[in-house]
C-alpha cells in the first residue's frame, strides 16, 4: 500500500465544518420559527396526521423543537396501546388463520374483495370431505406389493400378513428347504421399509 497516493488526498476522515448559519436570501428557504430571518437547513416533522409534511427550521430552532416534539400528544394510554400493537403488522389489518376466518373475511369484503366468488362460503352446505388416506411413497407401494397387499391396508393387516408369509417362506417350516430363502429377504424388507415408513 503506497501511503503517498494522490488517492488518499481526496479521502476525508471528518467533513469541514460548516460556517456559521447566515440569513436567508431569496433563493434559500427561510427557518419556520417566528420572526427568525435564518436559512432552513433541516426538516422536522409537523406531527401526527400530518405525515408527509414538514417544518422547515435552522439548526438552533430545530434543536429547540426536537426537544419538546411528541408524536403522542393527546393521546390516551389505550390509543397509544393501540397505536403500538398495530406498528407490529404496519397497520396493516390482519386475520386469524383458518378456513371459516378467512371465509367470513371475504364475505365481509364483498363483491369487490372476490369478484370471481372463489372464496364464498357454501352457506350452511357442508364441503363434502374426502377420506384422509396416507398418501404413499413408491417405496412403501413396492413394499406391500412384496406382501400382496393393497395400499388401504392398515397396521393390523399387514402385521398379520407378514407372519402368514414367513412361517409359509421360512425354511424351518420347508423342511430345510433353502430354495425360497430369497423370497423370504424380500419379505422381511418389505416389512422393515413399512415399519420404517409407520405403516405398520
Amino acid at each position: 500500500m503506497n501511503l503517498n497516493s494522490p488517492l488518499f488526498d481526496k479521502v476525508r476522515v471528518k467533513p469541514a465544518r460548516k460556517a456559521e448559519a447566515a440569513p436567508a436570501t431569496a433563493t434559500q428557504t427561510r427557518c419556520d420559527h417566528p420572526g427568525c430571518q435564518l436559512a432552513a437547513e433541516h426538516r422536522a416533522p409537523m406531527g401526527r396526521n400530518r405525515e408527509g409534511q414538514f417544518f422547515n427550521f435552522c439548526l438552533e430552532h430545530v434543536r429547540e423543537y426536537n426537544q419538546t416534539y411528541n408524536y403522542f400528544k393527546d393521546m390516551s394510554d389505550d390509543d397509544v396501546a393501540r397505536y403500538q400493537k398495530d406498528a407490529i403488522t404496519g397497520h396493516r389489518p390482519t386475520w386469524t388463520m383458518g378456513a371459516r376466518q378467512a371465509a367470513q373475511a371475504w364475505q365481509a369484503a364483498g363483491a369487490q374483495g372476490d369478484p370471481f366468488g372463489l372464496f364464498r362460503s357454501t352457506q350452511g352446505r357442508a364441503a363434502p370431505r374426502r377420506k384422509s388416506e396416507p398418501r404413499l411413497g413408491i417405496a412403501a407401494r413396492k413394499a406391500l406389493a412384496v406382501l400382496g397387499l393393497e395400499e388401504s391396508a392398515d397396521a393390523q393387516t399387514i402385521r398379520a400378513r407378514y407372519k402368514d408369509l414367513v412361517k409359509r417362506f421360512h425354511p424351518d417350516a420347508n423342511g430345510g428347504d433353502r430354495s425360497r430363502e430369497e423370497k423370504l429377504r424380500e419379505i422381511i424388507q418389505a416389512y422393515k421399509q413399512l415399519r420404517a415408513a409407520r405403516l405398520a
